[in-house]
């Protein structure tokens, strides 16, 4: 039968495309595994994860333990290095016989090129870049309690809609939207790494996952690019997501910028090797490399701690770091928004307070 994007009824389960790099899962299928279950619970559906690659072995079967019910690889040679063209044809094959309901997958470099190719081959809608997903409409109204500003007792809801709700930034990070895709599916989303918590690894359920392997129609002639070689370049950038402690520098440390900088990373390293992070405006005005941005627009972290120097706190900035496990905030102003989020707040001067703060810690290492 032809494959009917508008025939939404004969679309089933929860899929997850898990992007693999020499033989290796990424840290972001984990992810959006253990966030697929919690939207397979909803739905009352499947969660399937999906792997492409060449040579793959029982190693897939790891995504069971954080929820998947089915893993289906695609074994080809010409999928062991990833080209647009290759993973395109394969993953929309699969996706039109089996028909998911939802795909999810990673806003990654090769997420973000193949979300979209995809998309538009199956004639379904992609919304880039979501922060955070729901089908209950009932937990989706619990999300809109806690994040929104909207008075939801003059808001009519379908409390019975069963499409998934994506929610994203829109208009540069100063807004957050929520899209439907209610005519087609698959719902198709790519999903921002670090945004969604890993759930714990449950050997049992990984011993439960089946592993189905798909046969791939792919040949050459369907290849309008091919990878000669691969060559990796060694480039010193900031893990943030991994991080257990980072320490984060804002517009004020605009007095004095290198002094600033210099300061978050003596205390980022006296408090145990942390890592240095910045706020947008920080990044803008080249203070900080990219890969240091924090935020709707940046990367979401969940550090044991997380200390905020001169950052005032704007809602795209507190959208990436407020799920932080103990967050410390020093600002001049005592009425900055980031002292909302902060476990403890410091109303001060930073180039006062840090030294004050790198001092104690030293002091008290020394005792122990």
């Amino acid at each position: 039968m032809e494959f009917n994007s508008a025939d939404i009824q004969a679309f089933r389960d929860i899929w997850v495309f898990c992007e693999q790099r020499e033989g290796k899962l990424s840290d972001t299928d984990f992810e959006l595994i253990s966030e697929g279950r919690k939207l397979a619970d909803e739905r009352g559906a499947r969660l399937v994860g999906v792997v492409l690659g060449w040579n793959l072995g029982d190693e897939v079967r790891e995504l069971g333990g954080y929820g998947a019910d089915e893993v289906i690889v695609c074994d080809h040679p010409l999928l062991k290095v990833y080209t647009t063209d290759a993973y395109a044809k394969v993953l929309c094959d699969v996706v039109m016989e089996e028909k998911p309901e939802v795909l999810l997958i990673g806003a990654s470099h090769i997420g973000r090129d193949l979300g979209p190719r995809c998309a538009a081959r199956l004639h379904t809608g992609l919304t880039a870049d979501c922060t955070h997903l729901d089908i209950d409409m009932g937990r989706y109204r619990e999300f809109l309690e806690e994040s929104s500003t909207l008075d939801l007792a003059a808001v009519k809801m379908d409390m019975e809609d069963k499409n998934l709700k994506m929610t994203r930034p829109a208009f540069g990070g100063h807004l957050m939207a929520t899209i439907i895709c209610p005519r087609f599916r698959p719902c198709m989303s790519t999903v921002r790494p670090g945004v969604m918590k890993k759930a714990a690894y449950s050997a049992e359920m990984a011993e439960r996952c089946e592993i189905r392997r798909m046969p791939v129609e792919l040949s050459d002639g369907d290849l309008k690019t091919r990878v000669t070689e691969v060559v990796k370049a060694a480039r010193k950038m900031v893990d943030l997501i991994g991080a257990d402690i980072i320490v984060s520098v804002g517009r004020g440390i605009s007095r004095d910028v290198e002094k600033g900088i210099a300061l978050a990373e003596e205390l980022a390293q006296v408090l145990g090797g942390g890592v240095v992070g910045g706020s947008r405006a920080v990044i803008d005005a080249g203070w900080l490399s990219a890969d240091h941005q924090i935020g709707q627009t940046g990367k979401t972290v969940h550090p044991r701690l997380y200390v905020a120097l001169g950052i005032s706190g704007a809602i795209q900035h507190k959208a990436g770091m407020q799920d932080s496990e103990l967050i410390i905030a020093v600002d001049q102003n005592d009425g900055a928004p980031i002292f909302e989020v902060a476990d403890y707040g410091i109303c001060g001067d930073l180039f006062e307070v840090v030294p004050l703060m790198i001092e104690e810690i030293k002091g008290v290492k020394k005792q122990d």
